[in-house]
């Protein structure tokens, strides 16, 4: 696996929002057919990680946190031409030696086919799903 240089940075102004819409909108399983002020306001509201090689954006991940005790890991991609590099990997290590995010007691995702991208991590299964809840609403996104 070859990786470029990779540089992560958490300010939102270097985001290309556009990349970030694009993706979500038309290739996330999880996202599909989000506006763009959806992604803005989600964008305003979490922790941020671009990943650039060069000056593009080739992925990004985001975190819903307090900031003290809980943080939840959602949006995780990398363009499909940058995969199989090492570039998740290295997001996810820059994500979790984030000061910012080490003395979280709790941190959840939901993922149908990465899963070896976040046990290295520490995550597994729920410990204890019955005590989860959700309120989805699949079709969200859909005119």
């Amino acid at each position: 696996m070859t990786i470029d240089v990779l540089r992560i940075s958490s300010d939102k102004k270097e985001l290309d929002i556009d990349i970030i819409h694009t993706f979500l909108h038309n290739h996330a399983a999880w996202s599909k057919g989000i506006s763009r002020e959806t992604v803005e306001r989600a964008i305003e509201a979490s922790l941020c990680f671009g990943a650039y090689v060069g000056s593009s954006q080739i992925g990004f991940a985001r975190v819903v946190t307090d900031m003290a005790t809980f943080g939840y890991l959602c949006d995780v991609f990398i363009l499909p031409e940058y995969r199989s590099r090492g570039y998740a990997a290295a997001l996810m290590d820059h994500i979790f030696d984030s000061n910012l995010l080490k003395h979280l007691r709790r941190i959840v995702l939901v993922t149908t086919n990465a899963h070896e991208v976040y046990r290295p991590h520490g995550f597994g299964a729920l410990a204890n799903p019955e005590r989860y809840m959700e309120l989805y609403r699949p079709d969200i996104y859909s005119g």
